[in-house]
């Protein structure tokens, strides 16, 4: 699959936009809001300021998760809803805030990707249930749950077809027991939707760049922070790509930087580590806080304008 237009695009930005960051009382992105209902929050989103900050700071494209391990998702999926059991604006939110994005991004020439995992609503164990799959994760995965979750990945990508670029899926580690045929059929779902969509699985993150799935379209890239530099454009034939956090961890752990506020390197760090990476035909993705409203951090916007 070609990536070129990944390659050229040269860096972007990342926010994960999840109910239990956004819509839970004490986190950074709930700005002391509290709870309310689900799609109710998505209609907060202002898709305009959000495309209008990214392209003042000069990001290629955007990547915004549609879920992650709970029941709760970005955008209506009447799949999901009829396999869960549930109504629309109860878990899938009623806004079709990814249709906003591509329009309000493609005034800017920004490119839309999307996250999505492999492991689905376990979190949610009424509502796992009914897909087949909860914890333990490693234990308890089957072709029967990747056919309903890829049906639901089948309905979103359908819906959007080439507003979307490509899909970062998450999750689909092999200690779960994840391979090339379970993977395929998430392949299939989305480029049903766009044939020229790319594609990256995720198997977690290592001490190197590496292409965890022969499937993978460009390289998930997971790291905690920006120091690792690849040798060229290609990792085993996927485009060399790296996915960290510029956040600042609140507990000093090394997972704790995703989706936070602050800045742990500089301007001048950023602006040599990216160029860098493009130096040799990689790409970077720059992950930071995205809050209930839309709207970015500061401090994190002022490294990322030094890029």
């Amino acid at each position: 699959m070609n990536t070129d237009r990944l390659h050229d695009k040269k860096w972007g930005v990342f926010t994960h936009y999840l109910w239990h960051e956004q819509n839970r009382a004490g986190t950074p992105a709930n700005m002391g809001a509290g709870q309310v209902d689900w799609s109710k929050l998505v209609d907060q989103i202002d898709v305009e300021r959000l495309a209008r900050t990214l392209h003042e700071v000069g990001a290629g494209y955007y990547f915004i998760t549609l879920m992650q391990g709970h029941k709760y998702m970005l955008a209506p999926n009447d799949t999901f809803d009829s396999i869960a059991g549930t109504r629309p604006g109860e878990c899938c939110a009623e806004r079709d805030i990814v249709s906003e994005l591509y329009d309000a991004l493609h005034k800017y020439d920004i490119d839309l990707y999307l996250y999505y995992t492999g492991d689905g609503p376990y979190k949610d164990v009424e509502v796992g249930e009914k897909f087949g799959y909860i914890e333990p994760r490693t234990k308890n995965l089957n072709r029967g749950f990747v056919e309903k979750w890829a049906a639901v990945l089948e309905d979103y990508s359908r819906r959007w077809g080439d507003k979307v670029k490509g899909w970062w899926i998450d999750g689909c580690y092999r200690y779960f027991k994840y391979d090339e045929e379970l993977l395929k059929l998430y392949q299939t779902a989305v480029r049903n939707g766009n044939p020229d969509a790319i594609i990256a699985y995720n198997d977690g993150v290592k001490p190197t760049l590496t292409k965890d799935y022969a499937l993978s379209d460009f390289t998930c890239g997971e790291f905690n922070d920006f120091v690792f530099v690849p040798a060229s454009r290609y990792v085993d034939g996927a485009q060399a790509h790296i996915l960290a956090p510029l956040g600042r961890s609140l507990d000093g752990s090394e997972w704790g930087s995703w989706c936070k506020p602050g800045a742990k390197r500089d301007g001048a760090y950023m602006h040599d580590y990216v160029q860098k990476v493009n130096a040799v035909g990689g790409v970077v993705t720059i992950d930071i806080i995205i809050y209930r409203d839309g709207s970015l951090d500061e401090r994190q916007l002022e490294m990322l304008g030094c890029i």
